[in-house]
């Protein structure tokens, strides 16, 4: 079911073209990234559909209705949106999470039950009494989220809403914003640079680029098969080698230090491939499986992302990334030196 539609959207400041002939539809209770390189149009696209901005040209529909002059303040009660940069009255936290709630006029034990409710949603339980702008960059970004989580909207927007933040403040922010999608089916667009963010929060991925929406469709689709998403993206577990066919239909490409991985593709010659981390199986023991790619290394670096944890593994001298939940790092015992084993099937491997 649709909740907001862009037809044909354009925007210009000036003499500048920032959106050109978007079309986009956001479905009800999803989470959609918006994903593209700095410039392309995200927080432009944002703002039209917070209705902050208002298009060039082009039509807006809320639901089955078209947004136009008579109707728009009663769309834009609907929809909130959470900038990158902080704006604070200078009073305390309580009262920045209460202002657009005192503009509704709701009544002060409903005002109360928001501003703690979504308190307890960012972690900033105790809070309430602290002057904003005297908080840390990561608490502030938690009470301008909380501040649109209090409205209860039906659409909320994020522009980069962990950009810059260390891994505890992101995962608190990711577990807020999955749990009000889950809990009460907000729609949630998340403009973001962080693709390992996109792949693991969101149901479907647009990829804006030049002010275009030019790929759209179900995040796992997009991050495996878009060419256009690999122009910007980094992409992880690159190698290069030559490669020689097999008579069963595969290709062995011998990547180095006597490295050889089996690859689901025909191809000969010096090739360029790459293994997402979230392919990889990482184990303390081999791992008995179909899977035709089994190496053994050693545990090197260690990111915590919260509830995901990255490894950099290395295996005689060349080093794959593996993401493994925190839950599976813990029971596995795993630290620095240990020693694994990576798993991965013919068909993880991809062409770059």
């Amino acid at each position: 079911m649709k909740l907001f539609t862009l037809y044909n959207v354009e925007k210009r400041y000036g003499d500048k073209l920032a959106l050109c002939n978007v079309n986009l539809e956001v479905e009800k209770s999803e989470i959609l990234a918006v994903v593209g390189p700095n410039g392309a149009g995200k927080t432009t696209l944002l703002k039209i559909m917070a209705l902050i901005d208002l298009p060039s040209k082009g039509e807006l529909y809320y639901g089955d209705i078209k947004i136009c002059k008579d109707n728009i303040e009663r769309f834009r009660r609907r929809c909130t949106m959470v900038f990158q940069k902080n704006m604070f009255f200078d009073t305390s936290v309580y009262e920045n999470i209460a202002y657009g709630l005192k503009l509704r006029r709701l009544p002060k034990k409903e005002i109360n039950r928001r501003v703690h409710e979504a308190l307890q949603l960012v972690k900033l339980e105790g809070y309430a009494k602290r002057q904003a702008r005297k908080l840390s960059g990561g608490e502030q970004q938690r009470v301008s989220l909380a501040r649109a989580l209090a409205l209860e909207t039906e659409l909320l927007l994020l522009d980069e809403p962990t950009a810059n933040l260390d891994p505890k403040t992101v995962s608190i922010i990711e577990e807020a914003i999955a749990d009000v999608n889950r809990r009460m089916k907000t729609t949630i667009v998340i403009a973001t640079h962080n693709m390992f963010q996109a792949q693991n929060m969101t149901h479907r991925t647009a990829l804006i680029l030049n002010g275009k929406i030019v790929e759209v469709g179900k995040t796992k689709e997009i991050f495996t098969s878009s060419t256009r998403l690999k122009s910007f993206a980094p992409i992880e577990n690159v190698f290069s080698g030559n490669a020689e066919p097999n008579p069963d239909g595969t290709t062995t490409i011998e990547i180095g230090e006597g490295i050889k991985i089996q690859a689901a593709i025909d191809m000969q010659g010096r090739v360029s491939i790459f293994v997402q981390p979230e392919d990889i199986i990482l184990s303390r023991q081999p791992v008995i499986s179909s899977a035709r790619n089994v190496l053994e290394g050693k545990v090197v670096e260690v990111s915590d992302y919260g509830s995901i944890v990255k490894l950099r593994v290395e295996v005689k001298g060349l080093s794959f990334i593996v993401q493994i939940t925190k839950r599976s790092f813990i029971e596995m015992g795993l630290r620095l030196g240990s020693k694994v084993f990576l798993t991965f099937k013919a068909s993880s491997v991809r062409l770059v």
